[in-house]
């Protein structure tokens, strides 16, 4: 895949990896697509949270440790 940028985008790109936080622009761009899919998987936990019934179940520390386990086996 080849992107191409214009020279303000390529310049703040190459800031961030001579800044030492990423070893390439490659390593970058996979970096925000990662934070842009978790931030879609979110959003879309949120939607279907917002449309589901509510639960009569008391949301204290077993429910969010119950919650929590649900969530790791989906990953």
């Amino acid at each position: 895949m080849n992107i191409s940028l214009p020279e303000t985008l390529k310049s703040f790109v190459d800031s961030q990896v001579s800044d030492g936080d990423y070893t390439s622009s490659s390593e970058y761009v996979r970096e925000l697509l990662r934070k842009e899919q978790d931030r879609v998987r979110l959003r879309k936990l949120i939607m279907d949270g917002i449309g589901s019934e509510l639960s009569s179940e008391p949301m204290d520390g077993k429910y969010f440790d119950k919650l929590r386990k649900r969530i790791a086996e989906t990953k």
